[in-house]
């Protein structure tokens, strides 16, 4: 219920110069990815999963944290604030 995942494949794009194989993961949350503390746990995390997954290298992957407010997610009629 709290997780909602997009995979848009086969786009292009550029990392570091190349347009080699690659990934960007954008990560938004309210309360999760508020910190550089939290966020360097969550990003061992990812990176580790993708760089299984996807047989991409570290260097070929992007990750971008997005802290959320309850008030910028609508759901079941209202926002977060509310549920």
């Amino acid at each position: 219920q709290r997780v909602n995942v997009t995979v848009r494949s086969g786009l292009p794009m550029v990392v570091s110069g190349s347009a080699e194989p690659c990934a960007q993961l954008l990560v938004s949350s309210i309360g999760v990815v508020g910190s550089a503390e939290q966020n360097q746990r969550h990003s061992a995390r990812f990176f580790d999963f993708l760089t299984a997954q996807l047989g991409l290298g570290t260097e070929r992957i992007v990750i971008r944290f997005y802290p959320l407010e309850p008030w910028q997610i609508g759901k079941n009629r209202t926002v977060m604030t509310f549920l």
